[in-house]
C-alpha cells in the first residue's frame, strides 16, 4: 500500500509538471493570436491616440492664434508707420505752402504803398535833366497809375510828366501828343537824362539817360523805373 501511494503521488506530480511546462499559448482561448499575445505580454503599450490628437489640436490652435496675433501686430505696426509717414508728408506740404504764402504776403506788403499821407521832397537845386529824373524817382512804387496828375491821387503817363516838369517851372498840357508838340524832336544818340521818351499817340515818360525811362505804366501798377526801352520810341527835348 505504501508503494502504491508513492506511485500515485509521482503520477500527480508529473502531471502537474507537464501542465506547468506547457507553452503559454496552449492555455489561451481558441482563436487567440499567439504571437500577438506573446508580444502584448512581453511589452507594455499605451494607447495615446485620443490624447495625442487632442494635444495636436491644441498646439495647432495655439500656433494659429500666435500667427494671427503676430500678423495683426505687423498690420497694426505697418498701418501706424504709414499713417505717420502720411502725417509727416502732409505737415511738410502744409509748411511749404505756409512759407510760400508768407513770402508772397511779404512781397505784397513791401510792394504796396502806405495808405497814410504821402510826403515828397521838393526838387533839389535848379532845373537839369538829372534833377528831373531824381525828383521823378521818388514816386516809383508809391503813386499808382490812374487818370490823375497828383502824387496824392494817381498819375497817368502824361500826368506824371506834367507834374514833374511843372515843379521845375515848365507847364505842360495833358495828352501825349500835346506835350510832344511843345518839344523839339531829337535822335536817341542825342538824348540825355530829362528828355522825353514818346510812343506817339500811346505813351510818354522821362528818359533816364542810360537807356531806360521813368514812367507811369498802366492800371494796377505804380510809377516805375524801367531800365530798358521797347518798341520804337521818339525822343523830344523841352
Amino acid at each position: 500500500m505504501r508503494n502504491i501511494a508513492r506511485v500515485g503521488v509521482f503520477i500527480v506530480a508529473a502531471g502537474m509538471a507537464s501542465v506547468t511546462a506547457l507553452p503559454a499559448y496552449a492555455m489561451m482561448p481558441t482563436g487567440t493570436n499567439p504571437v500577438a499575445s506573446t508580444v502584448n505580454a512581453g511589452q507594455t503599450f499605451v494607447d495615446t491616440s485620443a490624447p495625442a490628437t487632442q494635444t495636436l489640436d491644441v498646439d495647432a490652435e495655439a500656433q494659429v492664434s500666435a500667427l494671427s496675433a503676430t500678423r495683426d501686430s505687423y498690420n497694426s505696426t505697418d498701418a501706424s508707420v504709414l499713417q505717420a509717414q502720411r502725417d509727416a508728408e502732409a505737415a511738410a506740404a502744409q509748411a511749404a505752402a505756409d512759407a510760400v504764402t508768407a513770402a508772397a504776403r511779404a512781397v505784397e506788403t513791401a510792394a504796396t504803398p502806405s495808405s497814410g499821407p504821402k510826403t515828397f521832397a521838393p526838387p533839389q537845386g535848379g532845373y537839369s535833366g538829372e534833377a528831373v529824373v531824381a525828383y521823378a524817382e521818388q514816386f516809383v512804387g508809391v503813386v499808382p497809375y490812374g487818370w490823375g496828375a497828383d502824387p496824392n491821387d494817381s498819375f497817368g503817363c502824361d500826368g506824371l510828366t506834367q507834374y514833374v516838369y511843372g515843379q521845375f517851372g515848365i507847364a505842360l498840357p495833358r495828352g501825349v501828343d500835346h506835350q510832344a508838340a511843345l518839344a523839339t524832336q531829337i535822335t536817341q544818340d542825342e538824348a540825355v537824362a530829362g528828355d522825353l521818351v514818346v510812343w506817339p499817340g500811346e505813351h510818354i515818360g522821362i528818359y533816364d539817360g542810360a537807356g531806360g525811362v521813368v514812367h507811369s505804366p498802366d492800371f494796377g501798377r505804380y510809377v516805375e523805373h524801367a531800365h530798358s526801352l521797347w518798341g520804337s520810341p521818339v525822343f523830344y527835348r523841352l
